[in-house]
């Protein structure tokens, strides 16, 4: 009987020893986990393959289809049979994408008044040092061709890939930030 209460508890003891040992294992891979790592170069780096992309946007506004700046643009992105964009419903492909950017950009808009991000909006998370995800609020002014000027305030989602030793997109999402229908007290009646 004792060596049976002995086996007992020796199984107990390592079955909390073991759950104790996963325990703080799993508070060590939540404390050093992925999500919490920072890569401030990468960041860094992310940042100003954005800025660049701003500014063959700024530079290409209504310089053609297939000017200079619309293929600097197009060079930033990583088609393939992996990429989409999200847009006003929509789903493009790569095609479908590499058309909408030179078309908005190259030919229906005169040129960018004001190209920013919303304040304190613009984040980017770097992932094991080589995928970004870079958020933001627009707050673009564009005077286009055909409608004059026009303010475009979406949630957009960029998602990068590190591929070559340059960050190229590999996903686009541009969603219409939602505003409220205020009614006015005095106008109900």
């Amino acid at each position: 009987m004792t060596h049976l209460k002995f086996r007992r508890n020796v199984s107990v003891g390592v079955r909390l020893l073991f759950l104790g040992a996963c325990l703080s294992t799993t508070s060590l891979v939540a404390a050093n986990s992925v999500i919490d790592q920072t890569y401030p170069q990468a960041q860094a780096e992310v940042l100003e393959t954005f800025g660049a992309i701003a500014q063959s946007i700024t530079a290409g506004a209504g310089q053609g289809y297939d000017g200079e700046y619309m293929d600097r643009l197009i060079s930033f992105h990583a088609y393939g049979d992996k990429f989409v964009e999200f847009n006003g419903g929509q789903s493009f492909d790569s095609a479908g994408n590499e058309h909408n950017e030179r078309e908005l950009f190259g030919v229906d808009i005169d040129h960018v008044i004001q190209f920013a991000a919303k304040e304190g909006t613009l984040k980017v998370a770097v992932y094991y040092g080589n995928v970004a995800n870079l958020t933001f609020i627009s707050d673009f002014i564009l005077m286009h061709k055909e409608y004059g000027e026009i303010t475009v305030n979406n949630l957009i989602t960029l998602l990068f890939v590190k591929t070559k030793g340059k960050w190229k997109l590999v996903h686009e999402h541009h969603s219409p930030v939602y505003v409220p229908l205020l009614v006015r007290i005095d106008e109900r009646d």
